[in-house]
């Protein structure tokens, strides 16, 4: 950093922080007006689109030292899927790259050559699953949203965490465009090199509160486990969560849900574009409850007004006929098979019992929380509580709770913190 950043970076360190309460820091709060962070240190660099010039960034971030900040950028809303459209990197000794992934698809050899180092992200499982795609694969991560989180801090995003941890502010205007746009305006370069400029520092930072608190080994757990997890399945009937899909209670209506959400993801994916952009959510509700007999009366629902084209309703309505001629035993179940534990909201009516163990559950892990001062869900996942409350050892002890949170995937800080207060709620409830 600069002297300038540097003394703006301790003035931030003094006057704020995530600690517990009785620390004698008022969290969160810049005393000094941030410092407005509107040029990269080496100005904005080059968009690197060809071969060469990755060659060129590979070997200069394989001689760079210490960690390394990465970032991507996607076009939600915009394009299919959620690939990378930008990839931003900066490491001690090479500086900062602006990577394209459209010219340069395959960035495996990058991501060999910082096999080694320690790659910095914000919110890393929003970016790791673009990154694997373009062959960017780290083996040890620090993700300072989560380290925010551990610390106590209540805003995490990462102009919040920049300007509270070391006192700059930065311009958050170009988050949601259209990253896929050639070429990128130089307003939108500037920004996505300074998400990259000060992660480091951040990191460092973040890295010491942690270890002040004694919630660093915690962390690394936690960033482990990112680190080291397989990609997630596909989604089973993605269709299902089609926003307003609890409006739809019949198995017909379900059945249209699903051929035009089929459709739709057919054409958006031949087209490059956002599904929503093709059609939308509530139109698809709009036309599975309706029914319509025929594309005079489709046209008459909210979402297919005539601005479409008459082969674009005609392709609509031909989706709906599909699901009215199916025969009954091909319609849809009215859900899905639900892994594990109903919803909480039904405990009550299906096992009492279970729902004053979740009662206390919850409320114990609340309490914990509060006293370490991080987020419930950051502590243990809802999911894992409910599990082991729906169904919890025969024998309460020590033993059988660690045993089962452990089986649920709880990493070893997380088992360590919650199975006393977990065995206490379980065994009060059990009385």
């Amino acid at each position: 950093m600069t002297d300038a950043q540097e003394t703006a970076a301790e003035t931030a360190l003094r006057t704020t922080g995530g600690g517990p309460p009785d620390d004698g820091v008022a969290d969160g709060v810049v005393e000094e007006t941030p410092i407005p962070l509107l040029e990269p240190r080496e100005g904005i660099p080059p968009v690197v689109a060809d071969e060469h010039a990755l060659a060129e960034v590979i070997a200069a971030f394989a001689g760079g030292t210490g960690p390394v900040a990465v970032d991507a950028e996607r076009a939600s809303g915009y394009r299919y899927g959620q690939r990378a459209y930008l990839v931003q990197l900066r490491r001690e000794g090479a500086g900062s790259a602006l990577i394209d992934p459209v010219g340069c698809p395959d960035l495996s050899g990058l991501g060999e050559a910082l096999a080694g180092a320690e790659w910095i992200l914000h919110a890393a499982t929003q970016d790791l699953p673009c990154l694997r795609e373009i062959g960017m694969v780290p083996t040890r991560l620090f993700d300072t949203e989560l380290a925010g989180r551990l610390a106590g801090f209540p805003r995490v995003g990462l102009g919040a965490m920049v300007e509270s941890v070391l006192g700059f502010a930065l311009e958050k205007g170009h988050s949601a465009v259209d990253w896929s746009t050639r070429p990128l305006p130089e307003p939108w370069l500037r920004y996505a090199a300074l998400d990259v400029e000060l992660l480091v520092d951040l990191r460092d930072a973040l890295e010491k509160e942690l270890d002040r608190q004694g919630k660093l080994d915690w962390a690394h757990q936690e960033f482990d486990a990112i680190a080291s997890a397989p990609p997630p399945p596909p989604r089973k009937d993605p269709w299902r969560r089609t926003s307003g899909m609890h409006k739809v209670r019949r198995r017909r209506q379900m059945a249209v849900v699903r051929e035009l959400w089929t459709a739709r993801d057919r054409i958006a994916q031949r087209r490059d574009v956002s599904p929503g952009k093709v059609l939308s959510d509530a139109a698809i509700v709009e036309a599975a409850l309706a029914l319509p007999a025929n594309v005079h009366a489709l046209t008459a629902l909210p979402g297919f007004g005539h601005r479409m084209g008459r082969r674009q309703l005609e392709q609509w309505q031909a989706a709906v006929d599909r699901a009215k001629a199916l025969p009954d035993a091909e319609l849809p179940q009215p859900g899905q098979q639900v892994q594990g534990p109903p919803p909480p909201r039904a405990w009550a009516d299906k096992d009492p019992a279970a729902a004053a163990r979740l009662s206390a559950a919850r409320a114990a892990v609340s309490a914990l929380a509060e006293a370490l001062n991080l987020p419930p869900e950051n502590l243990i996942t809802p999911d894992t509580v409910r599990r082991v409350c729906w169904e919890p050892p025969a024998e309460i002890t020590a033993e059988s709770v660690a045993g089962a949170l452990a089986g649920y995937g709880a990493r070893s800080w997380q088992v360590e913190q919650v199975t006393p207060v977990l065995v206490g709620a379980l065994s009060a409830s059990k009385a």
